[in-house]
């Protein structure tokens, strides 16, 4: 698990927009989400919030199949580093997917 120090940064997801919108309200714990236009949502911290914007890619095609990835830039705004770091904790936790 990567945890950004960044306020700014961007990550890639293989999922499609329906998928990655029905995860948010766990991934994010909670917290109260707000439409951005078509393309970004608002979550609330204390102090400050999160803006993502996403955006659809191509998809990765492997042989016959084909999955789909989103471009999800993060923009933490009045947010202290201690306070993206326990976000980004839960939201990665939430959202690691894996095989066995």
């Amino acid at each position: 698990m990567i945890v950004e120090e960044r306020e700014r940064f961007e990550r890639e997801y293989g999922c499609t927009v329906r998928e990655w919108l029905a995860w948010m309200p766990g991934a994010t714990g909670g917290r109260a989400l707000s439409p951005e236009g078509t393309q970004g949502l608002r979550v609330a911290l204390e102090p400050g919030h999160l803006l993502m914007r996403w955006r659809e890619l191509p998809p990765r095609v492997i042989a016959l199949v084909r999955l789909p990835r989103l471009a999800i830039s993060f923009a933490f705004e009045g947010a202290p580093l201690q306070a993206r770091r326990e976000f980004l904790r839960r939201f990665d936790l939430y959202l690691q997917r894996g095989g066995g």
